[in-house]
């Protein structure tokens, strides 16, 4: 499952790096896959909205079997 979330994550980075961040994917666990935010998002005060409407909706839209994506 790991690869398939890299595979979705690799679709999101360009609307990202048009804002100066980035995402690195920690770990997937039982239908949870952890992220950390880097670059610009880092320190954003958008970057929830960031997190569950778009790289959350994203990847459970494409990966049905993930549950929540949450930041470390």
């Amino acid at each position: 499952m790991r690869e398939k979330v890299e595979e979705v994550l690799t679709m999101i980075r360009p609307s990202l790096w048009a804002d100066g961040g980035d995402v690195e994917l920690v770990d997937v666990e039982d239908g949870i896959v952890k992220v950390r935010l880097t670059g610009a998002c880092s320190g954003c005060p958008m970057s929830t909205m960031t997190l569950q409407g778009g790289i959350e909706r994203i990847l459970k839209e494409q990966l049905p079997e993930v549950r929540e994506v949450v930041a470390v």
